[in-house]
């Protein structure tokens, strides 16, 4: 089974949950029973790459899935090209992976600091400083 294309669009350092419910038909009057399901969902850069960025899931039974992402692990992502999917390990041991897709992350401004960036040049991570903005007061007229 191919899984289902679900993009996450994130912005850098934020905080992030979602809910997905899991059916076993489409006109959804069969909930996918998730007793014992051991689920993960990692994002990285490619299939393999080294650095995992691990999302927290929780089931709900009888078919909910939980995911979140803390702000404190959304900003050590660093802002470049990434893939993320959602597994589920069954207790047979089948495995079935439901949800996959593209991770992009747009950079943050409030609160930023350095952050990292892959060009399209390189794959050499590149520290960039983020910008710090001054409020500067308006004289009265």
């Amino acid at each position: 089974m191919i899984p289902s294309e679900y993009p996450l669009t994130l912005y850098h350092g934020d905080s992030y949950q979602w809910q997905f419910v899991l059916w076993l038909d489409v006109a959804k009057t069969q909930p996918l029973d998730l007793t014992g399901v051991v689920v993960k969902a990692e994002i990285r850069e490619t299939s393999g790459a080294p650095t995992i960025f691990a999302l927290t899931c929780n089931v709900s039974l009888p078919n909910t899935i939980a995911m979140t992402l803390p702000a404190d692990l959304c900003r050590t992502i660093p802002v470049a090209g990434h893939m993320w999917d959602c597994q589920l390990t069954f207790p047979d041991g089948s495995v079935n992976t439901i949800l996959a897709g593209p991770v992009s992350i747009t950079p943050d401004i409030t609160d930023s600091d350095s952050i990292e960036v892959l060009t399209p040049q390189s794959a050499e991570p590149q520290a960039v400083k983020a910008p710090r903005l001054q409020a500067v007061p308006r004289r009265p007229r």
